[in-house]
């Protein structure tokens, strides 16, 4: 796998920086997560990554984990700016020890700026980023996409990225270096295209709601069929427009420039042909013609789409979850989805070895655990 060999400390947090340490470890990086507790189920996303649960307030807890970077490629961390230097574990201090370490900064708000030691969650860095603004229907409340868009696509794959473009700098220079990964600038990175695409009128009329792509226009939008599932209809070129009302029955709508009240007729004509027939009838008709209309796959469903099936995007893990697969797809070095479980005797062995990687003595081992700054797993075994 393309990140066979890279070494990742991994501080544990909540959904942003389990992820980024996820997309490194699908993709072959030995991914050791520093929690407080051995066997958080909370954290979801720690499959194929070894655990270790460290008491960081104790000064033995932060020697270990001072020890343990220093031996790593790459360290994340997702406190607010201050945290890591007051455990003595900043990056002034590691990356002096370790001159090569990749030390990423996973927050809200950056490690500067006014709001930058401010607590945070998705939907006020998405707010603060000024892509929220631009989420949802006319004369209605901005509607956030759940946790996705700060959280997982601003924080933690965009802060994956850095982190890889850092090592291959590091590949030239030799050298480590800090990223700063700031959810609300990469929010707003994520939505280049919708601030830098405000001039073409094709596609931006107004304000929120009014526009092409987020509901605006009727032949970009969403639509019941009979048996209470959904439709998605995406026709804005005039091939797509063509072939998507004369298969709907509709044949007299045009795509022109035309007024809201037109907008809302075109609107009501096309969901009252959608509410005739069942999601499976629609997909049958539209099933073999470019006219960029495709069932809403349920969640749940999902790995049962044929599609998806044949590209094996999907996986059940052991416990039941559904999860997707690594993403984009090497052909080479392609990355593996971990079905272990953090839990497991095999994870909890993997955890104890990295002990061993830093040359520790039994003795050394027994106190760390007898004075608990070294929490382990009731299966482990020293």
């Amino acid at each position: 796998m393309p990140l066979k060999g890279i070494k990742v400390l991994e501080f544990a947090g909540l959904a942003p920086a389990p992820f980024c340490g996820k997309i490194l470890a699908d993709f072959g990086a030995k991914v050791t997560v520093i929690d407080r507790v051995p066997d958080n189920l909370f954290n979801c996303m720690s499959r194929g990554k070894r655990v270790l649960a460290i008491n960081l307030k104790a000064p033995e807890g932060q020697k270990l984990a001072r020890k343990l970077a220093g031996t790593q490629d790459v360290l994340i961390e997702p406190f607010r700016p201050g945290v890591m230097e007051k455990l003595n574990l900043g990056p002034e201090i590691l990356c002096k020890e370790n001159p090569k370490l990749i030390y990423a900064r996973l927050t809200g708000f950056g490690q500067t700026g006014r709001l930058a030691a401010r607590a945070g969650h998705d939907i006020n860095y998405a707010a603060i980023s000024g892509v929220l603004s631009m989420l949802g229907h006319k004369n209605q409340n901005p509607q956030p996409p759940m946790n996705i868009l700060a959280d997982f696509a601003g924080g933690g794959l965009m802060c994956a990225l850095g982190i890889c473009m850092a090592l291959l700098e590091r590949y030239r220079s030799g050298r480590g270096q800090v990223v700063d990964s700031a959810m609300v600038d990469g929010a707003a990175y994520v939505a280049s295209w919708l601030f830098m695409a405000r001039s073409i009128p094709s596609i931006f009329q107004g304000e929120r709601g009014t526009n092409a792509l987020d509901g605006g226009f009727y032949f970009y939008d969403v639509y019941k069929t009979k048996d209470g599932k959904y439709m998605s209809v995406g026709a804005l070129e005039q091939q797509f427009f063509n072939e998507f009302v004369n298969k709907l029955g509709l044949p007299e709508l045009s795509q022109g420039m035309i007024t809201e009240e037109e907008q809302k007729t075109a609107k009501a004509m096309v969901t009252k042909k959608f509410l005739e027939k069942t999601q499976a009838e629609w997909s049958a008709i539209f099933e073999d013609i470019d006219a960029c209309v495709y069932p809403i796959v349920d969640w749940e469903n999902v790995m049962e789409h044929d599609h998806n099936k044949t590209r094996q995007a999907f996986e059940k893990l052991d416990d039941g979850c559904l999860a997707p697969t690594p993403a984009p797809r090497l052909s080479r070095t392609p990355g593996k989805l971990s079905t272990r479980p953090c839990t497991s005797a095999e994870a909890v062995e993997e955890s104890l070895d990295i002990l061993k990687d830093l040359k520790l003595s039994n003795k050394e081992l027994q106190k760390l655990v007898s004075d608990k700054v070294l929490i382990l797993p009731a299966q482990a075994k020293l």
